[in-house]
């Protein structure tokens, strides 16, 4: 059976980026050092749709914009209940280890760096989670953005198993 992808088309909605990691490189010519950058962007609507993207050029501001519309190609979306994910869960990508888990109302986004970019543009509001491996922002937007496309909420799971929603719960 063919895997079912979580991609969404971007919709002209309004989306709110952040820039997670910006990194000078150069090359040394006849001329002397030439530099540019690279930019990993994260874009989301703050209501489940996430997505990132790297941008390379040889000013700032065009590396950010590059990243940024590449992000948007990129949209997943993702469950969020109450400001909360439905479950805990791992992701991986790499060597970058993530484990994000639920929390009550108003205990913030208790996360490191990059994937605290992440779950703030995915609209999660309430969430503990925990970078395992690899500290490269690469892999760990990566990372998490794989825990979150695993996620699945009580209808999901009681449709795939063929039972009713409330026995989801009373086991």
């Amino acid at each position: 059976m063919a895997k079912k992808s979580n991609r969404v088309k971007p919709v002209d909605t309004e989306f709110q980026d952040k820039l997670v990691a910006l990194n000078r490189v150069s090359k040394v010519t006849k001329g002397g050092r030439t530099f540019s950058f690279a930019a990993i962007v994260v874009v989301g609507d703050g209501n489940g749709q996430v997505g990132h993207g790297l941008g390379k050029a040889r000013e700032v501001s065009a590396a950010i914009t590059k990243a940024a519309d590449e992000a948007k190609k990129n949209l997943v979306k993702v469950p969020v209940l109450n400001g909360t994910i439905p479950h805990e869960q791992h992701g991986k990508f790499g060597a970058g280890k993530v484990l994000i888990r639920p929390a009550a109302d108003g205990t913030g986004v208790i996360a490191g760096g990059a994937m605290r970019a992440v779950l703030e543009v995915a609209g999660v509001h309430n969430v503990l989670a925990k970078s395992l491996g690899s500290s490269n922002p690469h892999n760990v937007i990566k990372a998490t953005i794989d825990a979150l496309q695993k996620l699945r909420t009580p209808a999901q799971v009681a449709k795939t198993r063929g039972i009713k929603l409330e026995k989801v719960f009373n086991g």
